[in-house]
């Protein structure tokens, strides 16, 4: 029986094969790794690369399709919202770090790339399916309109490398924007910074993009009685990763110092 896909998950179900032969390639998976595929939904990707490993997992929220997914042979089936996997837990429960793999519904892609980034270190890397115009904004370089938070958030955590753009007419039903394929490889010991407070400083960068870094990071720099010694005539997008990385630290070193003007009870 044909499966209706349903827009509440946000399905499109790739199915050209050219553009499946790619991404299987792309991946070129090997016998023993730890293959993890997000949303699974027919199958198309997932069963030409289940016959390259000896054994896969998948994640899959829909109860009909993991149904289906269970009928074959060597398939793992996790059915449940990915937002709620503990990948930390199954690479550990595997025995080994993850390859994670899949066509990410695009109406939770963002919030999903965050959850998996909380969990890099247990990933080898992430070859995904996303809309393009998000694929665009995630390896975006400084100076450009599609740079902003999503950049910085992830580049300071992975090389991501776009692939190759995938149209609409590639899915079953066709979505209303194009799309492409990339992969990220977590960097090898990035430097340790809490994520909230980078994301908080990130964010109040980008808060109002056409002002210049004064009026908006200078104004929270300062608040936080950080002598920084930072550019602020200059607008967010103009900023590197490392220039935003290497003020993160400052604002945590700041935060740990203890406040001079402060006295004792």
């Amino acid at each position: 029986m044909r499966h209706q896909a349903r827009k509440r998950f946000g399905q499109h179900f790739l199915v050209d094969a050219a553009v499946i032969d790619r991404i299987v390639q792309a991946v070129d998976p090997r016998p023993a790794e730890h293959l993890v595929e997000i949303g699974p939904g027919l199958g198309a990707l997932t069963l030409p690369l289940r016959r390259r490993v000896d054994a896969m997992t998948v994640i899959e929220l829909d109860r009909d399709l993991a149904a289906r997914l269970r009928r074959h042979a060597g398939l793992e089936v996790v059915q449940a919202d990915v937002l709620s996997v503990d990948f930390a837990a199954l690479a550990a429960r595997l025995g080994g770090p993850l390859r994670v793999v899949g066509n990410l519904p695009y109406n939770i892609s963002t919030p999903l790339l965050f959850h998996l980034a909380a969990c890099a270190e247990h990933v080898v890397d992430q070859t995904f399916m996303l809309q393009k115009e998000v694929v665009d904004r995630m390896a975006a370089a400084p100076g450009g309109r599609d740079y902003g938070r999503l950049s910085v958030m992830l580049q300071w955590r992975y090389r991501i490398e776009p692939l190759f753009d995938v149209p609409p007419q590639a899915f079953d039903p066709p979505p209303r924007v194009d799309s492409a394929v990339l992969r990220m490889q977590p960097l090898a010991g990035p430097a340790v910074l809490d994520p909230a407070s980078l994301g908080e400083l990130v964010t109040v960068a980008f808060s109002q993009r056409r002002k210049l870094l004064r009026h908006t990071l200078g104004h929270w720099l300062q608040d936080r009685g950080l002598d920084h010694g930072f550019d602020l005539q200059r607008r967010a997008e103009e900023v590197s990763v490392a220039e935003y990385l290497d003020l993160a630290r400052k604002v945590a070193e700041r935060a740990a110092r203890p406040d001079p003007a402060a006295r004792p009870g």
